[in-house]
């Protein structure tokens, strides 16, 4: 089969487009044709179109605004080369004509160029309404060419651009589209706005969410991946869509000072928690990060992710002490940040020994080996469920804040950050509900008034680290988590996003040291911040001699429950429900 390069086929058209131009102007000015003239102008053009932003190479059939603007920018640059040389022979209006003349020219072919190559012989089946028409919304208007979707109407909130057009699409207000939705069902629903804050998500989809058989969001501006079609990285809404709550106060400038150019430790550094910290500690260039983690598998995952920033990769326990301490030796962390912990309630029931052994003895590893090793702050993740205690994790994790609180000083701040369920995670009950519902199971849910409190991982995780940056040793930090949420409607509302009509809800009742509902404070007292995100407990004094003593105690007895509720009094197990 016959082939010309479309590069060649470019400087043809040049040649052409110039003859017939010029052809034109000479004419219509009355001036006879000076071919050396032309040939001088096709020369320098082509000379402009092989240096100038490589536009020789330009793919029409992949046109854009900015491949309109480099064509304009070649030959306008080829114009005011040659415009000196003729100047005098030819008039100035003469040459100026010829050049908007071969402008809207070669533009025009190229865009028709582009949109008899581009025109869809798909079938257009299903009508879109696309929210926000912004530069992200036009760029999805432009890759749906393509495809069976037809975008019925803009939707924006700006009035200055309401009852104006997109390629004579109509861009309408919310309120228009309200009126048009009851009289006409719209198949997909695509909120544009990379850059919109969760709320907004949150009420575009209470709002019209009923009147469309689908809604797909595009990612975050941070999520968003360069150089691939946005239309390919829609996304069904999701939950955590509606749930995540964005902290107002967020303090990057702050968060930054804490982590940059620091040698950071991070126990438990592939799990849900950890992993984040060490995404968001490489985001806010931390010098060097020590990843620990006991299992192979996660930490292998996390380090694949951290490139920007030099790792060491420790596979280790935090209760091998003997180890633990050769690696505070050897890198010198100037922050540690402890996530490692056994967090699955049911499992820690029914292994108490093990959840003792791991989040106890664990977390005074690390403490001691701090102190020991002058870390300049050590900051430990703590669970609203350290809070009045129901189950032997919760109450191990209170064990460690009060180690915490009360090992406090010789020059090592020592704070723990408490808050409770992060949506996402790998004990969250939302990847339990998906997969029952991807199975068509019904969902269990433990009881009709259980409830929890949620958080994004990155949120919680910008918290802790700011948590941290503030501390003086001592705290209690607690997240402010918003309103608890009944899981039976946070199930509700995951069938109703799977768009399934054939899963139910079944209650299968409370888990062994499993309470209805989850506190962040003992006694209701505490103390604010410069942020209204982050407020400290009221502090517990224990003596650290006794509790030392007291934790030995807890290893080697029988009775490890009554230890417990000697160390914690307000532990209220509840094995049996």
């Amino acid at each position: 089969m016959f082939y010309i390069d479309k590069r060649i086929l470019n400087f043809l058209v040049i040649i052409i487009l110039t003859f017939i131009t010029f052809a034109w102007t000479f004419f219509i000015f009355h001036i006879p044709f000076n071919f050396e003239l032309v040939i001088s102008v096709i020369v320098i053009r082509i000379l402009s179109s092989l240096f100038i932003y490589n536009d020789y190479s330009l793919s029409w059939s992949k046109a854009s605004q900015k491949t309109y603007i480099i064509k304009s920018v070649v030959y306008i640059t080829g114009f005011l080369v040659y415009l000196p040389i003729f100047y005098g022979e030819v008039r100035f209006a003469f040459l100026a004509s010829e050049l908007f003349l071969y402008l809207f020219s070669i533009n025009f072919i190229m865009y028709f160029y582009y949109y008899i190559i581009n025109k869809s012989s798909i079938e257009k089946t299903k009508s879109v309404v696309v929210y926000g028409a912004g530069k992200a919304g036009v760029k999805l208007e432009s890759e749906f060419v393509q495809t069976e979707f037809k975008i019925k109407y803009f939707i924006d909130d700006d009035k200055n651009i309401q009852s104006r057009s997109i390629d004579s699409i109509k861009i309408i207000s919310k309120e228009n589209l309200k009126n048009i939705a009851q009289k006409i069902k719209f198949d997909l629903l695509v909120i544009a706005m990379p850059s919109a804050k969760k709320q907004k998500i949150k009420d575009i989809y209470h709002d019209f969410g009923k009147y469309f058989k689908e809604i797909k969001i595009l990612p975050s501006i941070d999520e968003i991946l360069e150089g691939k079609d946005f239309s390919a990285q829609l996304k069904d809404i999701s939950v955590e869509d509606l749930l995540a709550r964005h902290p107002q106060d967020l303090d990057k400038s702050k968060i930054s000072s804490f982590i940059k150019g620091k040698i950071i430790l991070i126990t438990g550094a592939g799990g849900s928690i950890g992993s984040e910290i060490c995404r968001q500690c490489e985001k806010y260039d931390a010098k060097k990060l020590i990843l620990l983690d006991h299992s192979e598998y996660n930490l292998y995952s996390i380090s694949e992710e951290i490139k920007k920033v030099k790792t060491i990769l420790i596979m280790q326990s935090v209760v091998d002490n003997e180890f633990l301490n050769k690696t505070f030796a050897n890198y010198k962390p100037e922050i540690v940040i402890h996530a490692a912990a056994y967090k699955h309630v049911p499992l820690v029931e029914s292994n108490i020994h093990e959840g003792i052994l791991n989040n106890v003895i664990g977390t005074k590893n690390v403490i001691d080996l701090s102190i020991k090793y002058n870390v300049e702050k050590f900051v430990m993740i703590s669970t609203d469920k350290a809070v009045r205690p129901t189950n032997v994790m919760g109450t191990t994790k209170r064990i460690c804040e009060l180690y915490a609180q009360n090992s406090n000083g010789n020059g090592t701040d020592i704070v723990a950050v408490r808050f409770g369920n992060v949506l996402g995670s790998s004990g969250s009950v939302i990847p339990k509900f998906k997969s029952q519902i991807n199975n068509g199971e019904s969902i269990t849910v433990t009881h009709p008034d259980i409830t929890r409190y949620f958080m994004l991982i990155p949120e919680a995780c910008e918290l802790v680290l700011q948590a941290g940056a503030i501390a003086t040793g001592g705290e209690i930090f607690i997240l402010d988590m918003g309103e608890p949420i009944k899981i039976v409607d946070l199930a509700s509302k995951m069938i109703e996003l799977s768009g399934r009509d054939d899963i139910n809800i079944e209650f299968i009742g409370l888990r062994p040291g499993e309470k209805l509902y989850e506190e962040l404070l003992i006694d209701g007292s505490d103390t604010k911040t410069n942020y209204e995100s982050i407020t400290v407990a009221k502090p517990t004094k224990y003596d650290i001699g006794k509790l030392n003593v007291d934790i030995e105690e807890l290893l080697t007895c029988r009775d490890k429950l009554s230890k417990l509720k000697k160390i914690v009094p307000e532990f209220n197990h509840q094995k049996n429900i």
